[in-house]
């Protein structure tokens, strides 16, 4: 597939350097366990956005995975043994490091499933790389040079999601962070832009922009969160996460990220942003017949 960056009006706007540019299919390609990332096979990453608890995470695994068997999708499952970034510090952020990759590391395991998580420090990320395969960097950390190198130097695949606060195409530095390590394993995710106060919107140039540099993922729960716009947490509009979502796999993504909850209401983060469990598969079957005819266009 071949995209064309929409061109810009007037000299020195930041998209004016890629006018006219053609972007064709991503070049670096890579493993993660079964999945080839990057070769045009859409994959899913999603999970909870915490571990509420190993009940919750193993039950929530299992769910996915059966609807991820049935459609044909190659999937990965998310969740964080600690959410650093929580609005107030109140709020629930999880068993921690040790319980967290304990509890992440017997599902991979039990499953077979390839497991994601994030990391928020560079002292995480031996640890962490012990019991997943794929290292998150959270965006609001996209920039942290020591965490990039650190993760980078496990040899893991490494998540970078791009900051609501950096251009698409300034990600080309925390890209070269981890692959100065000699690490090539490395893809980033798009899940909005600051967009005045407690409003994210998402810009779709950014995904061709990025997807020159490594392959891409759109994530469409967080890019409909509203950052601490809910009396200490951050609200959301789930109703226009099939969309968002739409729209991305149209553009041609490599994978969609989704948090998704059996019970976002209760949920202990990220509740009102969440995919509830029984959209899951009907959205899924859309965005698979979406990306046939991408695949051909």
């Amino acid at each position: 597939m071949v995209f064309q960056v929409p061109e810009c009006e007037g000299l020195g706007h930041p998209y004016s350097r890629h006018r006219r540019r053609k972007i064709s299919i991503v070049s670096h390609s890579f493993e993660i366990g079964p999945l080839r990332v990057g070769e045009g096979q859409l994959f899913l990453i999603a999970g909870p956005c915490v571990i509420e608890s190993e009940a919750h995470v193993r039950r929530m695994a299992e769910a996915i995975q059966r609807i991820t068997c049935d459609l044909g999708v190659p999937y990965i499952f998310k969740a964080s043994f600690d959410k650093a970034n929580r609005t107030s510090v109140r709020s629930f952020r999880g068993p921690g490091l040790i319980e967290g990759t304990r509890i992440l590391g017997r599902l991979a395991k039990d499953t077979g499933l390839p497991v994601l998580t994030d990391v928020h420090e560079p002292s995480h990320c031996d640890i962490a790389a012990e019991a997943v395969d794929v290292l998150q960097i959270p965006a609001f950390l996209c920039r942290q040079t020591d965490l990039l190198v650190a993760a980078g130097k496990t040899g893991r695949a490494i998540n970078i999601k791009k900051g609501q606060f950096v251009a698409p195409w300034d990600m080309k530095h925390p890209v070269e962070k981890v692959r100065s390590t000699g690490n090539e394993r490395v893809f980033l995710t798009e899940r909005g832009a600051s967009f005045g106060y407690n409003t994210l919107v998402v810009d779709y140039r950014s995904l061709p922009v990025m997807r020159a540099m490594a392959p891409v993922v759109f994530d469409g729960t967080h890019s409909v969160q509203q950052p601490s716009a809910a009396n200490g947490v951050s609200g959301g509009q789930p109703e226009f996460i099939p969309l968002l979502a739409r729209a991305a796999v149209a553009a041609g993504v490599d994978g969609i990220f989704l948090e998704v909850h059996d019970d976002p209401a209760n949920a202990k983060s990220d509740g009102a942003n969440a995919l509830r469990l029984d959209l899951l598969k009907p959205l899924l079957a859309t965005l698979l017949a979406l990306d046939k005819v991408a695949a051909s266009s």
